[in-house]
């Protein structure tokens, strides 16, 4: 590792983070307003999964129950509660992290393809629960219909780039959170932890408390996002806690790069517009998103903004290596 790694690295994420946030401002008059809010929604959710899996090493194949359940959450509490959105949308958040803790107690000390498959056993319980045991509520198969936008703070919703520019506003604000917490002493120890957990273990750290910590945090960021997008589709329908979406948000995540402070965001992005455009082009677009998906993983081993970001070091450190090679 380069002396000035770190710092190259942290200006690196500081002009990427100035970049996407100045094509977010931009994005609605770019792409239409609702493909720029499920961009921006779906890019919040891989942040989150982002936190367990690229900066605590473990993959979630679950991570619906929080997104998808959120959403039923929040459209209940707006439709029925009458609550209005940010209480709404604090609400959702609050069941994902509560659920988040529930899961993550019982499956946190387990590892590899145990721990995805427990936290895979949990989503379709979730799924079961939406499609079937509280049919009255959810609506079932026809999903939950007919949520109002409302207003936040004040500020009425119903024109789409207004809604936008909302949801931009607070995806932002999460993004910066999350980007505090991996800096962070805490986010540190996560790292550690995936790197090796019996020598962190070692250290003295209290191992799976700092992972259970890591996997509320991670269901809440998920919950948020799943609650704006009830938000602002006006609906929200079981494929949103089917395992597919889980599927989903780990293929975003490991196209942009995970364990990478923004590479969630270019995956989601990326994929949500590779999506838009073949379904307007081919038959059968998941067919060649599939064959996109392998070939951007062969070509790009660490992701998008992994890859860039892995190739910038080998060349600084060659650099470097041939600038004391010829002083001395």
């Amino acid at each position: 590792m380069l002396s000035n790694g770190p710092r190259t690295a942290s200006r690196v994420e500081l002009w990427l983070g100035v970049g996407l946030f100045a094509l977010g401002l931009l994005l609605p008059w770019i792409v239409y307003p609702v493909l720029a809010m499920n961009i921006v929604v779906w890019a919040l959710f891989a942040v989150g999964f982002n936190l367990l899996l690229g900066y605590t090493g473990l993959l979630s194949f679950g991570h619906a129950m929080f997104f998808g359940g959120a959403s039923y959450v929040t459209g209940i509490a707006i439709l029925h509660a009458h609550l209005p959105m940010p209480l709404a949308l604090l609400a959702g958040a609050a069941y994902a992290a509560l659920l988040a803790l529930a899961v993550g107690a019982l499956s946190i000390r387990r590892q590899g393809i145990y721990f995805a498959m427990i936290t895979l056993a949990f989503a379709q319980l979730i799924y079961f629960f939406v499609s079937g045991a509280f049919i009255g509520v959810t609506g079932g198969e026809n999903g939950l219909q007919g949520v109002p936008r409302g207003t936040f703070f004040g500020i009425p919703l119903q024109h789409d780039r207004v809604m936008y520019y909302v949801l931009f506003a607070i995806t932002a604000a999460v993004v910066a959170f999350v980007v505090r917490v991996i800096h962070s002493p805490f986010g540190q120890v996560l790292k550690a932890i995936r790197e090796n957990e019996q020598r962190a273990r070692s250290l003295g750290y209290d191992v799976d408390r700092f992972k259970l910590m890591a996997f509320v945090l991670s269901g809440a960021v998920s919950g948020l996002a799943g609650g704006l997008l009830v938000v602002f589709q006006h609906f929200t329908v079981m494929d949103n806690v089917d395992w597919r979406t889980s599927g989903e948000v780990v293929m975003m995540t490991l196209l942009g790069g995970m364990g990478t402070v923004y590479g969630p965001i270019v995956g989601a992005a990326f994929y949500l517009l590779l999506s838009d455009r073949l379904a307007v082009l081919v038959n059968a677009p998941g067919v060649f998103i599939g064959g996109i998906f392998i070939v951007m993983v062969l070509v790009f081993r660490r992701g998008i903004v992994g890859e860039i970001l892995a190739r910038r070091d080998a060349r600084r450190a060659r650099a470097r290596a041939e600038a004391e090679r010829i002083g001395a």
